[in-house]
């Protein structure tokens, strides 16, 4: 992304300010974003000020540029001055009497952001400047030291905007090789956006390539999307019934892309998202409706103090996205047994390979009485094919990971869709090709499939630090300490952290998330036994999970807060900047092999059938996936053999053995407690 404008400083100069305001509302405009005569005025008051800051000799070599697009959330940094020194990222609050901790995060935010995903600033110091047009008393400055990295976060008013800056850029000295502002300001920025900002992107009708450019891969991001509206387009055309499978490694884009269709730039009516996955449901529909009703999701919802005043639009948006985002399970129950068709003429079916097979979709609970007679892939092509000619499916499957039992897996799909007359298939050769016959469509080629090699995503795009995550992961799970290791020192390091105390986990969260970054723990529904550890509080129902994500500290119910912990169940799907994993005694090493276990009464029980096996790896799998950084693996000590009150449910040479296998793997040992790369600070008095 580009800024809406950039100048030299000596251009800077020339201009009235009301022309440079006049131009970025222009370019607002052209954006067909909503303009306000207050921001108009905010406009010429920076641009007055930074005429006055930096009229100086020390800046004729310096460019700057206007509403930086950060591509989070429609937020844009109001200025970035580039000189060959450094970079200035530069946040004002016009009429602001103030420094608040969320206006410094935010400064911070996109300071780090730009560490991690501009071309051109890693080599760079980062200094970011909050600026309280009329604060009255200044904080001692604080500025980094002449090494790349974020520096402290400067406080400035506008009275003291031109000697700040100057002091910040005397203190540096003339780099080797100086920095190029016009250089700077054409490289690519290109974020790797969470799920959640890239679903309020889609709804705000970007498309997926707009938000998704993470790297070079996401190639295949958008060229899988262009296949799955290919596949549409030509059902819609021919008036076919159609489903479209989607395969990926976890972590590549998968449902990105699902919500790209129902969200994007190619969004039609008649068109949903339906996943069984009720917490991702609950939570994307509170952060599309906060975002639509112009509640600012970086401070957490309840915290906005207009929240009251917009009461009437987040209803109406709630609405909105309830539409659009829906319950598997719910959708096939009302539409079961309905003699017209559904509202929906193309449905994604998220995490396919979970649906039920006939008897867990007929089987009763205490909260429902079923009212399916077949597997959910069945009741699928039924519903939909209630339509006259065209009706589709988007399939999204996720190999490896399938937490439960009753799950159908991709063979059930197969079976259904070739005993269904009226339905064809276009999936990647994939999903031909997996490890477990239940995750296999067919046994090979069939008339009813169509192959496309683009409908496969190889790529993870979650992690931000490395793409070996995933490889590293499927290996460790398999027991391959060589494999993984070898994965890892080829990758120079994977970002998976291992240690054995829970305050120093909790304290490399903390350090490892500036700004507006999101931190929380995960663990295994399966690990009964932390609760010995002092770490059993885990995410109820459905509201608990929306208050985890979407709220912040000092909320305590805020996943940052790092006193509960998000299962597989609360967490798939979704994301967060650094995860912590709680690791349980469910999964443990038998000599050279994991074994895996389910608690019940007074102690553990083997678990022997292999589909349950799986479902634990693939649980472990999942929990492993959640970061978009760093990933801590918290092993805890156990109970010593030697302890009076020793505990045989957990003892240390089990938990012994886990840690030793996953630093043979490649995880790191956890170092002492320290923020991502930023710029030492010292104080000019």
């Amino acid at each position: 992304m580009r800024p809406w404008l950039d100048l030299t400083v000596p251009d800077l100069l020339r201009s009235a300010p009301e022309g440079i305001a006049a131009a970025l509302a222009a370019a607002q405009m052209a954006r067909r974003l909503s303009g306000e005569p207050a921001q108009l005025r905010a406009w010429t008051t920076q641009v007055a000020l930074l005429q006055a800051a930096l009229a100086g000799p020390r800046w004729a070599e310096a460019r700057i540029a206007f509403e930086y697009d950060m591509l989070r959330l429609e937020k844009r940094i109001d200025a970035v001055l580039v000189t060959p020194r450094a970079i200035f990222v530069l946040e004002f609050k016009v009429g602001a009497t103030a420094f608040t901790p969320v206006d410094r995060a935010q400064a911070e935010d996109y300071a780090q952001d730009l560490w991690d995903f501009h071309a051109n600033s890693r080599a760079h110091p980062i200094l970011p400047v909050l600026v309280a047009t009329e604060a009255r008393r200044l904080p001692p400055l604080q500025f980094g030291l002449p090494t790349p990295g974020v520096a402290p976060v400067a406080d400035c008013n506008g009275a003291a905007l031109g000697e700040r800056l100057a002091a910040l850029q005397d203190a540096l000295p003339a780099p080797v090789a100086p920095l190029d502002p016009a250089a700077w300001i054409t490289a690519p920025y290109k974020p790797v956006p969470t799920i959640v900002e890239a679903a309020a992107r889609l709804f705000a009708r970007n498309s997926v390539a707009d938000i998704a450019a993470a790297r070079a891969d996401t190639d295949n991001l958008t060229r899988t999307t262009e296949a799955i509206l290919r596949a549409l387009e030509a059902a819609r055309a021919a008036e076919e019934r159609v489903v479209v499978f989607v395969t990926g490694v976890p972590g590549a884009g998968k449902t990105l892309c699902g919500l790209n269709i129902v969200f994007g730039e190619h969004r039609r009516l008649g068109t949903a998202f339906l996943t069984g996955n009720a917490p991702l449901v609950a939570v994307l529909r509170e952060a599309l409706a906060c975002d639509r009703a112009g509640i600012d999701l970086a401070l957490g919802p309840s915290h906005d103090p207009l929240r009251r005043q917009r009461a009437g639009k987040l209803r109406q948006a709630r609405h909105e996205t309830a539409q659009a985002l829906q319950n598997v399970h719910r959708f096939l129950a009302d539409n079961a047994h309905a003699a017209a068709p559904p509202a929906e003429r193309v449905i994604i079916f998220d995490e396919a390979q979970r649906a039920w097979d006939a008897a867990q979709a007929g089987r009763d609970t205490q909260r429902r009485k079923s009212v399916l007679t077949m597997s959910e892939p069945a009741h699928a092509l039924a519903i939909m094919g209630r339509h006259a000619g065209f009706a589709a499916i988007v399939a999204l499957i996720g190999h490896g990971q399938e937490i439960n039992t009753g799950e159908a897996g991709l063979a059930e799909w197969g079976r259904v869709i070739a005993a269904t007359p009226g339905w064809r298939a276009v999936a990647a050769p994939r999903a031909l090709t997996a490890r477990e016959a239940a995750q296999r469509l067919n046994a090979g080629p069939a008339p009813w499939l169509t192959l496309d090699d683009a409908l496969d995503l190889t790529v993870p795009i979650r992690s931000v630090r490395s793409e070996a995550g995933a490889a590293w992961v499927d290996a460790m799970l398999r027991g391959d300490a060589a494999g993984a290791r070898a994965i890892a020192e080829e990758a120079g390091g994977v970002p998976y952290f291992l240690t054995r105390s829970l305050g120093a986990a909790r304290a490399a969260l903390r350090g490892w998330t500036p700004g507006l970054r999101r931190a929380g723990f995960v663990r295994s529904s399966g690990a009964r036994r932390l609760r010995a550890e002092g770490f059993d509080a885990q995410l109820i129902g459905t509201e608990e999970p929306v208050a985890w994500f979407l709220e912040r500290w000092p909320d305590i119910r805020a996943s940052d807060a790092l006193e509960v912990a998000a299962t597989e169940y609360a967490c798939q799907g979704l994301e967060l900047d650094a995860v912590g994993l709680a690791w349980g005694g469910d999964m443990m090493r038998a000599g050279a092999a994991w074994r895996c276990r389910r608690f019940a009464g007074r102690g553990w029980q083997q678990v022997n059938g292999a589909a349950e096996q799986e479902f634990i790896r693939n649980t472990y799998r999942v929990l492993l996936t959640r970061a978009r950084y760093e990933t801590v693996i918290w092993v805890p000590p156990g109970s010593a053999a030697d302890d009076p009150f020793h505990d045989a449910t957990r003892p240390a040479a089990e938990m012994d053995a886990i840690a030793a296998f996953l630093q043979a793997c490649g995880a790191r040992p956890l170092p002492a407690p320290v923020p991502p790369p930023r710029a030492e600070a010292a104080t000019l008095l």
